[in-house]
């Protein structure tokens, strides 16, 4: 036997979570890179702008190892600063985390407090970030012969005019890792749609979910009567529409199954639907349409003969044809339980069981008042469904008091089955929310780095458009020359980034629900998203380079 910490130790938590955080530690990290790819515009910009500085310092016999140093020291200055103010925000926001993973019911304890693995993740991050913001700048601002630099006369010669430079592969990586985020954000976000719109098979709203505990009562053998009576007194209780027991309440996470063959099959073929025990009423309750035959009611009882209630999945997975009513299912004695033969009595609409995201599953239903083997937990609790237009603020008091009434021992909690089915998609909320955030960053840091670079190089070319001017160009034309260029780099982006896509939403193929990973919709609403933005932005530099007078940027320095 071993203990661990509860904030770090083995749990279904960290099981079922690992994917997830892994996909959005990924996220995370093209994020930084994309911020990282941001910085690095700026540094080489401020390199190019320091170039006869750095010249002078070189001439004058600096050592360039020395300068590299210096340069890198005050990018190291920048990623110290930011890993601080990160580690300030992150603990801000792992609380909300949990809380937003925390539930009425189901309360997430995690240790959050930062310790020596956090802080040298940190610094190993901060440092990584140095290097790839600050060395290639570096690198370059020490390159330049100081001859060359003094006679460029601070028009930096050295720039990077070819069409695929520094400067630009940086925007192209920028716009890639974005296009990829975007679209996984969107496949997050369609995926949860999915998810909030997929039929149950049953009203998602206007059921009160009512977990009885009766351990204090001793029923022993009276347990199924007292349930009936109970039930029938909720039924009665003002605001209550329809009422009905199950054994297992839909999307709650708990199942059970059985091993059954249909009679006249060969029972080494038997196969093992779910089942679910119900009280008459149930399919009313839960709005689920019976298709043929007929519901539960009082005559089937333990000693008149067995019957069941299967779905539309059943009948296909054992090929009882089109009218399963009056053929019998066959249930293998095990567990200590009898072998049984149930006759099919009804067939009702397909309805999700355990979660939403699976297929409509084979299910039997059978009468809880037939449920003869019923021992322990069936005995101490019981689970009753409540169908109300009324407003469950003004219900729940009314049936606690119902309860009380007959019994004041019993321990009651309540929940909505729509408040269940929130909280199953708390994870995938989480994801589309966090992708959406991550992705609009992403953007917004593409979108700043291009406007960077596109200002930047009208700022170099302005003697350049000075003298197209002048031969006659147009403020069209020169919008156009700009817009162009930009656009270039936007395609060259999206080119890129749709094979990243492709492979992200490879990745996160296990986290969707409803949509392929390879979504071409999806696809196209990101890239043309991205590719309105960035053209919006390159158009103000655009519009700035048309602004210019021909004889002030003939004589610009």
């Amino acid at each position: 036997m071993a203990a661990y910490p509860a904030g770090s130790g083995i749990s279904s938590l960290r099981e079922s979570a690992s994917s997830p955080l892994g996909l959005l530690l990924a996220i995370t990290s093209l994020v930084l890179l994309i911020a990282c790819a941001n910085l690095a515009n700026l540094m080489l910009a401020r390199a190019s702008a320091r170039e006869r500085e750095v010249a002078v310092r070189l001439a004058l016999g600096a050592v360039r190892r020395r300068l590299v140093r210096q340069l890198l020291a005050e990018s190291l200055l920048l990623a110290v600063a930011g890993a601080g103010a990160g580690l300030l925000l992150a603990r801000t926001l792992a609380h909300f985390l949990a809380s937003f993973l925390s539930t009425r019911f189901n309360e997430v304890f995690l240790n959050l407090n930062p310790d020596w693995r956090v802080f040298a993740f940190t610094a190993g991050v901060a440092s990584v970030a140095t290097v790839l913001f600050g060395l290639m700048p570096a690198l370059r601002a020490t390159r330049i012969a100081p001859g060359e630099a003094m006679k460029a006369g601070g028009r930096g010669l050295t720039a990077d005019r070819q069409r695929f430079g520094l400067r630009r592969v940086l925007v192209v990586s920028q716009v890639a890792f974005s296009l990829a985020l975007i679209v996984v954000a969107l496949l997050f976000t369609r995926s949860l749609r999915n998810l909030l719109t997929v039929d149950l098979g049953f009203q998602r709203t206007g059921i009160l979910v009512t977990n009885l505990d009766f351990t204090q009562l001793h029923l022993a053998a009276r347990h199924l009567t007292f349930k009936e009576e109970l039930l029938e007194r909720i039924r009665s209780t003002p605001g209550v529409d329809s009422a009905a027991d199950a054994a297992i309440v839909p999307i709650s996470g708990s199942s059970s199954n059985r091993t059954v063959w249909m009679e006249g099959s060969d029972p080494s073929q038997a196969k093992s639907p779910w089942f679910d025990w119900v009280s008459p009423d149930f399919f009313e309750t839960m709005g689920t349409p019976l298709l043929a035959g007929r519901d539960f009611n009082d005559h089937d009882t333990p000693n008149s003969p067995k019957v069941a209630i299967v779905n539309e999945a059943f009948v296909r997975q054992f090929s009882t044809g089109a009218n399963p009513l009056g053929k019998r299912i066959w249930q293998k004695a095990e567990l200590g339980r009898p072998q049984v033969a149930y006759e099919i009595v009804g067939l009702v609409r397909n309805t999700k069981y355990q979660d939403l995201r699976e297929d409509y599953p084979p299910l039997i239903y059978v009468p809880m008042s037939q449920l003869d083997d019923c021992r322990g937990g069936c005995v101490d609790s019981d689970t009753i469904l409540i169908r109300s237009n009324s407003s469950f603020a003004g219900l729940t008091p009314a049936v606690k008091q119902t309860i009380a009434q007959a019994n004041p021992d019993i321990s009651i909690e309540f929940k909505s089955l729509e408040g269940m089915i929130h909280d199953e998609l708390i994870g995938e909320r989480l994801m589309a929310t966090l992708s959406g955030f991550f992705g609009v960053l992403a953007a917004l840091l593409a979108v700043v780095g291009l406007y960077g670079v596109m200002s930047y190089m009208v700022v170099r070319r302005t003697n350049e458009i000075g003298i197209r001017m002048t031969l006659g160009a147009g403020r069209g034309e020169i919008t156009r020359m700009i817009i162009g260029e930009a656009g270039v780099l936007l395609a060259a982006g999206l080119g890129v980034g749709i094979v990243l896509s492709l492979a992200g939403g490879r990745a996160a193929s296990s986290l969707l629900f409803g949509l392929k990973a390879y979504d071409p919709l999806t696809l196209a609403i990101a890239a043309g998203l991205l590719s309105l933005i960035a053209l919006a932005a390159s158009y103000l530099p655009a519009r700035r380079a048309t602004k210019v007078d021909p004889m002030v940027a003939l004589r610009y320095e």
